[in-house]
């Protein structure tokens, strides 16, 4: 066992028994929000009420919240001065930045909000052309970098001729309040554009995800009520922060009800399970993360804990410690699940959720919790299951089931039927940015929002069968799920990862073909795997093609680009429309 792990076991016993240390405010000035009430305000105006309880936890130190909102307000100055803002409002203009997990993400994303500007956020992993597409998509007229990040960016910026602010580093002075810190202009929040978030491009290019500020707040507080978030929680954060996951069930959550946040730079296994173990303060207690992190997790945890009294050590101080574990932003494969829960104790939560709609589904905290399901609506969440109208270009659907937090309701004659999965409700956002169109295609008349993926309502839940675009494989006249195909071959005892995709045949229309990973040292041929999977899988959904690869190429939420993979494998081939 590693040195720092075999150190957090043994403190864990010596301080298990220590009560925490109380709370004890620091000297400063008071600081209250002076603004209005406003029912779509954003999480910043709550920041003055927690004062000196602990924000956030990162490589540089310990932020209260009042740290946290006098930086912002010094930064959200600046941008206004920049801009020549008269009455310190940007007016929506967008404000794009690059920040490392750690305070100064918050302090950028908070200080576009307070300068009245739409919040850009970029993705460091990203390379050049790919940054320089977001800025000139979003047509920010500011961009701030963190440290660090000012030379991958000042070329970028220089290109696009957009000023660009570099942040200072983080000196670990506290700052001071100033007479007026505690006013901002007064705003009417609601339909004012807060964010925009661009779409992982697993179907397409980039879309810009515009969502306002009463969009944001309607998922975060309906997520504070189901997952019930209390000032008391401490969430270990290692996601990315351009994607929803990282930004709203992860960061603004917590940042919400007065809790706390540690985040590490970057994901690391060791890390993530020495806070696990950690017996120091903040003791964490709440983790999400997309289901390859839990892989990697699991894998570590092969390698390092592998005698008994250990394991079971593990297990024990998980289930005293965690009150929550939440899987999302892609499939999670039955096998890691019920591992996870070997070793833990926990059945991962599993939710759904997609940068238009914010979070749409989720099992329920404490309930059963059905493997492969993604639960019941979520407060103020509104799904529908439907299929194409026999008259296609009648703007009219066909209704399978409907749902909200009260109950679903399925029609007669169409229970357990698969359709398109359409959601309505506060949380669903404004518009796809300087995309009209697009913009209005996404609805149905009704006012629906088509999230292109297929579900079915069964057993009391609701289970996503893939994104109907390429997860339902249309073959011989059956339509198969992709993803309930790669669950059950990820039961196999040589496969660690696969990926399932529809190649165009002449004569099928699309054949199902397994993209495949094996553990080390093992082999697998097309005839032995159809031989094992016949046991499990219908006839035609069995792969007629085996293809293995060292790795899958996954985006860092997880995901496998299907079509980037039919690309690959066959080039000049195209895939059939939804």
């Amino acid at each position: 066992m590693p040195p720092r792990l075999l150190a957090a076991v043994r403190r864990h016993w010596a301080l298990a028994a220590r009560p925490p240390a109380p709370w004890r405010p620091r000297g400063g000035r008071a600081l209250h929000w002076a603004g209005p009430p406003d029912r779509s305000a954003p999480v910043f105006t709550r920041a003055p009420a927690f004062g000196e309880r602990l924000a956030l936890v990162d490589q540089h130190g310990r932020h209260t919240y009042r740290d946290l909102y006098l930086r912002s307000l010094r930064l959200a100055r600046q941008l206004c001065a920049l801009r020549g803002a008269a009455g310190g409002d940007l007016g929506e203009e967008r404000v794009a930045f690059l920040c490392a997990n750690d305070a100064s993400y918050v302090v950028a994303q908070w200080a576009s909000w307070m300068s009245g500007a739409v919040a850009v956020p970029l993705c460091g992993k990203h390379p050049p052309a790919e940054l320089e597409y977001f800025i000139r998509d979003s047509r920010s007229a500011l961009v701030i970098a963190g440290p660090g990040f000012e030379p991958l960016l000042r070329p970028v910026a220089q290109k696009l001729d957009v000023p660009l602010l570099p942040l200072p580093p983080a000196d670990g002075d506290r700052p001071s309040a100033e007479p007026g810190d505690e006013l901002l202009p007064e705003r009417d929040w609601r339909d004012r554009g807060a964010m925009i978030i661009y779409t992982s491009g697993t179907t397409g290019r980039p879309k810009g995800v515009l969502s306002t500020h009463h969009n944001i707040r309607a998922v975060v507080t309906g997520l504070v009520r189901a997952w019930a978030w209390s000032k008391d929680d401490v969430i270990l954060h290692v996601l990315p922060l351009h994607h929803v996951h990282g930004i709203i069930n992860k960061l603004l959550c917590p940042l919400w009800v007065g809790a706390t946040c540690v985040m590490l730079p970057e994901f690391s296994p060791q890390q993530v399970w020495e806070q696990f173990l950690s017996s120091e303060s903040p003791r964490v207690n709440v983790f999400m993360a997309v289901p390859t992190i839990y892989a990697k997790l699991m894998d570590y945890y092969d390698r390092h804990f592998t005698q008994p009294h250990v394991q079971d050590f593990v297990r024990a101080v998980c289930q005293e410690k965690i009150r929550l574990m939440v899987s999302g932003s892609a499939a999670l494969p039955v096998p890691v699940l019920e591992r996870w829960q070997r070793i833990t104790g926990h059945t991962l939560l599993e939710r759904y959720g997609m940068t238009e709609i914010g979070m749409a589904l989720s099992n329920p905290l404490h309930a059963t919790r059905l493997p492969g399901s993604v639960g019941t609506p979520l407060p103020g969440v509104q799904v529908r299951i439907v299929s194409e109208s026999p008259q296609p270009d009648s703007g009219q659907y066909v209704l399978h089931a409907e749902g909200s937090e009260e109950g679903t309701q399925v029609l007669p004659g169409f229970a357990e039927k698969e359709g398109e999965l359409l959601v309505r409700g506060p949380s669903v956002f404004r518009e796809y940015w300087d995309r009209p169109e697009e913009t209005k295609s996404a609805f149905t008349p009704d006012g629906w929002f088509k999230t292109g993926d297929t579900a079915v309502f069964k057993d009391g839940a609701y289970w996503i069968r893939g994104r109907t675009s390429v997860d339902i494989i249309k073959s011989g006249g059956y339509k198969i799920s992709a993803l309930e195909v790669e669950r059950v071959l990820l039961g196999h005892p040589s496969i660690t990862d696969v990926a399932v995709i529809g190649v165009p045949d002449m004569t099928w229309g699309q054949r199902v073909t397994a993209v495949v990973t094996l553990q080390d040292g093992h082999s697998l041929s097309h005839q032995e795997l159809k031989a094992w999977a016949r046991d499990s899988l219908a006839p035609y959904a069995v792969p007629s093609e085996l293809l293995l690869v060292g790795e899958l190429p996954r985006n860092q939420m997880g995901k496998v680009n299907k079509k980037d993979l039919l690309r690959h494998f066959y080039p000049g081939q195209q895939a059939p429309g939804p």
